[in-house]
């Protein structure tokens, strides 16, 4: 096998990043591609249910990386806090029915009140999951998000802050994700990383587009913007971290176009700038 194989066998694609496809197309054009594995956003689960997604996945021969997304858990609204310790525990369930190993947390905010109460409830959200989520063996990783998210979609906005829950919960199904797009920007990031060490579970990669057109679709290609994606995958790697680099592009343009070409810039991209 060649290096580049070796490498490509690293290589995750989410299927919100081509998210016109359905997940059976996704799974077909990701196996064709070379992709190594598919992170699964319950997006594409909801259509077809768990146990068809596992049929699909399970006949692709790729590795399923995680299930998209988990959290929301702060609200000022304490029906809206069950409810979503409630959803989280439905996405538990399907992390488990389709093979996913890990859940990937965006936690929420709520602009009506402090950010310090969001976090609280955060914690408290993610322990009432947590002895669900152990039963079925499935990991939960809080992923920070860049502070123009801090309003409404994650009062977890940096590593540091993510380190400090993850020890907070003390439990070895709580762990991090780190994405490029949201930490890119932290001076405290190399150091933060080196202190999460095994509590990496995953790893995301694109780009910050220069100028930004839109607060949430308009990701970049590896490589077309100011993200040392290299350095930080480095930083990563020396911490322990030696699975999935995961693709994940929110990005108007780039659904727009036909997606088996942008499957093809994504591959090209990825050995490139990654």
């Amino acid at each position: 096998m060649s290096p580049n194989a070796l490498e490509m066998n690293r290589l995750c694609v989410h299927t919100m990043t081509t998210r016109p496809w359905p997940l059976e197309i996704a799974v077909r054009e990701y196996a064709d591609a070379g992709v190594g594995a598919i992170t699964v956003w319950r997006e594409h689960l909801e259509p077809i249910g768990g146990n068809e997604a596992l049929s699909i996945l399970d006949a692709s021969g790729l590795a399923v990386a995680s299930l998209c997304r988990g959290g929301f858990f702060a609200s000022s609204s304490a029906d809206a806090r069950a409810a979503a310790i409630d959803d989280n525990r439905t996405a538990v369930d399907e992390a488990q029915a389709i093979g996913a190993p890990l859940i990937v947390l965006v936690c929420g905010s709520a602009a009506d009140q402090a950010l310090d109460l969001s976090r609280g409830q955060i914690a408290e959200g993610i322990a009432a999951v947590l002895p669900h989520a152990e039963a079925a063996g499935v990991k939960l990783a809080i992923e920070p998000l860049h502070p123009m998210y801090a309003d409404t979609r994650s009062a977890i906005n940096t590593l540091a802050q993510t380190n400090d829950m993850v020890e907070q919960l003390d439990s070895s199904s709580v762990g991090v994700a780190v994405d490029v797009y949201h930490t890119w920007w932290d001076p405290e990031l190399e150091a933060e990383i080196r202190r999460a060490g095994d509590s990496i579970f995953a790893f995301h990669v694109c780009d910050w587009r220069v100028p930004t057109r839109d607060m949430l679709n308009d990701r970049g290609m590896m490589g077309e913007g100011c993200i040392p994606i290299k350095q930080i995958r480095s930083w990563i790697e020396a911490a322990g971290f030696d699975g999935w680099v995961e693709v994940e592009i929110f990005s108007d343009e780039y659904w727009e176009l036909d997606q088996t070409v942008f499957l093809e810039q994504i591959v090209r991209a990825y050995n490139a700038h990654c």
